[in-house]
Order: C-alpha cells, then sequence, then structure tokens
C-alpha cells in the first residue's frame, strides 16, 4: 500500500474481468459520491472494450486510476494489488456490477467512526428487482452448516436451532449487527485492519475468499458489522455469465480451501476424502448444465 494513508480519503477498489456494461453504471455510481474519494479500477486482461470506454468518458476525473494486469489473476490477488496502490484510510471493495447510492460512502465511514471494534462492515445488498439478495447476512460455512443448507433443513432452524445453515434468517433493522459473515459484493475496511491482515489470501481464484477475509477479521480480534440502513445494487454475476463453467469450478476450488483451512472436520482423514468427492462429484454434475445454459442465448439484461 501507499506508505501515508490520507485521513477522510475513501479508496473504492473494483476488479474488472469482461464485465461489461453494469461496469459503466457502477464507475458512474461511485464517481458520483459527494465524498473525498478516489476509484481504482483493476482490470484483470478484459477484452470486451469497457474500460477503454470508461477511460475515455472519464479523462478528466482524476480521481479514477486503472491498474492493468497481463493476465487475469483472480479476485483476490487483484484487489490485493489496487489495494497497494490506494492512498485511503478506509478500503471500500465494490463488486463492478454494483451500483452505491448517493449516501453510501458517508454512511459507511459514518458507522466505522461509531465503532472502532468493527474491522471489515457490510450492508444491505439488493438485486435488481430491490429485494435482499442472498449472503447478506451469513455464518461460516462449516461443514455441518453447509449440509443443513443443501439438505433444506436449515429453513427449521428457528424451531431447531441446531439446524441452522450459512444463510441467516432477516434480522433486526435500523442498528449495526455483529455477524460471522457479510457479501463479498461490497466489503469496507479500515486501511490499517487490511494492512495487518495482509489483505486477500491468493490462494483463492475466485469465490470463498471474502468469507476467509471475514473469518480473519474475527480471529484478529475485530467485529464484522452489517448495517441494513445502508444499500447497494448488485446485479449479481455480469462477469461470469460467459464462463460459468470455469467460475464454477472456482468456486469449488476455494471451498475446498476454505474447508482443509478452518473447519476442524478437515482433520478427520474420512471426513476430508468424503468432502473432497462430494465437491467434486457435485462440480461433475453441474457443469454440463451450466455448459448448456451458457450456449443458449440470453436476453440482455435491462435497468429499471
Amino acid at each position: 500500500m501507499a506508505d501515508a494513508a490520507r485521513a477522510g480519503l475513501t479508496s473504492i477498489i473494483v476488479v474488472a474481468a469482461d464485465s461489461g456494461a453494469p461496469l459503466r453504471a457502477c464507475v458512474a455510481s461511485v464517481l458520483a459520491q459527494p465524498d473525498a474519494l478516489e476509484l481504482i479500477l483493476v482490470d484483470n486482461a478484459s477484452r470486451d472494450g469497457e474500460v477503454e470506454r470508461l477511460l475515455a468518458a472519464h479523462a478528466a476525473d482524476t480521481r479514477l486510476r486503472v491498474l492493468r494486469n497481463a493476465a487475469n489473476l483472480g479476485f483476490g490477488p487483484a484487489c490485493n494489488r489496487g489495494a497497494a496502490m490506494a492512498s485511503g484510510d478506509v478500503l471500500v471493495f465494490l463488486n463492478p456490477d454494483c451500483e452505491l447510492r448517493a449516501d453510501t460512502v458517508y454512511g459507511l465511514r459514518a458507522a466505522l467512526d461509531d465503532d472502532r471494534r468493527i474491522g471489515l462492515l457490510g450492508l444491505c445488498v439488493l438485486d435488481a428487482q430491490g429485494h435482499p439478495a442472498r449472503g447478506n447476512r451469513r455464518r461460516d460455512p462449516s461443514l455441518r452448516r453447509v449440509f443443513m443448507t443443501l439438505s433444506g433443513l436449515a429453513r427449521w432452524e428457528r424451531r431447531h436451532p441446531g439446524w441452522a445453515g450459512v444463510e441467516m434468517p432477516a434480522g433486526a433493522s435500523g442498528r449495526v449487527e455483529y455477524l460471522e459473515a457479510v457479501s463479498g459484493a461490497c466489503m469496507v475496511l479500515p486501511r490499517a485492519v487490511f494492512a495487518r491482515l495482509g489483505g486477500f489470501d491468493e490462494g483463492y481464484f475466485l469465490h470463498v475468499e471474502d468469507l476467509d477475509l471475514c473469518r480473519r477479521v474475527r480471529d484478529a480480534g475485530w467485529r464484522v458489522g452489517f448495517v441494513s440502513t445502508l444499500s447497494i445494487t448488485h446485479l449479481q454475476g455480469s462477469s461470469s455469465r460467459a464462463r460459468p463453467v470455469f467460475v464454477a469450478r472456482a468456486k469449488h476450488r476455494g471451498m475446498w480451501r476454505y474447508f482443509t483451512k478452518f473447519d476442524p472436520a478437515a482433520r478427520n482423514p474420512l471426513l476430508r476424502a468424503l468432502v473432497w468427492c462430494g465437491l467434486w462429484a457435485h462440480f461433475a454434475w453441474q457443469a454440463p448444465w451450466l455448459a448448456l445454459r451458457r450456449s443458449r442465448p440470453h436476453a440482455p439484461t435491462h435497468r429499471r
């Protein structure tokens, strides 16, 4: 990271990888914020021309900085390289298919200022229809919780707390909650916390690195906060629609890495082998359907 952090400056880091038209709306929403900020756009070897169009459209705006990678390094490594260029005392990692609202940066900084125990902060992510998306409020994905989620038993967790899955039911609004994990679509950290943790674990390529970061924040003694009164819109998956099998493979690899890194069940050789077989059997079953869906033409995505 840059040697000296500028107090009051927010560094927003967006990683693009053939992210398509939603990237334009994302950048526009960031640059429309009234707060002091810089936008670091890290391009993972995109070929769709969107980065070039953005550079032309915002040539006069010195807040926009672009870092081009010669290859697709993955999400976490690209975020780390963007953070290394950052000058702000607060870092925001934002997906390229997300749009901020006018008060987003101000509200996030205010929440961090109000509670210095928070090492990572999330907010309410809404889908294109304005409904809360999955993954806003999450628990660590232990083997038991994943089983409860996949089996459907988690739907009865209010009656049977031991059946709780990864997703948490809706909570109280209007206050900051302390959770185990939040959505990776928008994660906010004090720069000092991110530096202390060494950034994202670059052993993940895409997916699950957000859960890993939340876990390491808590293990280091900080809290993961969630503020429901702030929200962003997330189109979800704009970069992955053209490569669903590739993305699914990366996600399964990430799940395996997280399991072996954090779950005590991984110490049992039999369970470890069963999980490995189950993960890749699931991928083998899923991949043909994803490839078939990829081969079909998709209707363009429109905003309402």
